[in-house]
């Protein structure tokens, strides 16, 4: 039975690997050079000092096969409910529904925090299976912004996708 856990340090080899054959092998991510596990490990600690989840999905064995986090939509404030998701799956770990677990659970710990609007900046509108799972989830596609990423020598579309949880839109947010 798979585990979905908070992301630990020794969880960084595992998480740089599995992200750098994204970066190397897939149009998921625009980055076209993989960062150093030092540079994976500044990202996790910028994400958890904002209070957000960094989450890892390890496999009966207890390897790590998958990561998931939340990071803030944007930086101004009045974008503090929302945040952007990011969810990434070692190879063999792709194709077996553990995105979709990976991401319920992540979805459950913002809705948890607080957060009300989940967005999802897809790159490449042919990459079905993060359409897919997000759309499985509840995500709506708002938009598709054509031809922004240059990788492998083509052009890559972005697909916007959201979902509301929580109060979503119908409360004011509780202040302090």
């Amino acid at each position: 039975m798979p585990l979905i856990r908070p992301s630990r340090d020794e969880d960084l080899a595992a998480i740089t690997r599995i992200y750098a054959h994204h970066v190397l092998h897939g149009t998921g991510t625009f980055e076209t050079t993989p960062p150093t596990e030092a540079e994976m490990s500044q990202r996790r600690a910028d994400v958890l000092g904002k209070q957000l989840p960094w989450l890892v999905l390890e496999d009966d064995n207890g390897t790590v096969i998958g990561y998931a986090y939340g990071n803030w939509f944007k930086p101004r404030p009045a974008y503090r409910f929302s945040v952007e998701d990011s969810i990434y799956l070692a190879p063999e770990a792709a194709g077996r529904g553990l995105g979709r677990l990976l991401l319920a659970e992540l979805i459950a710990v913002l809705e948890r925090s607080g957060i009300r609007k989940v967005m999802a900046v897809i790159g490449d509108s042919a990459n079905a299976g993060s359409v897919g799972v997000h759309r499985a989830l509840g995500f709506s596609e708002i938009g598709v912004v054509r031809a922004c990423g240059w990788k492998f020598g083509r052009w890559l579309d972005i697909v916007l996708m959201e979902k509301a949880i929580g109060a979503a839109d119908t409360t004011p947010p509780q202040e302090g």
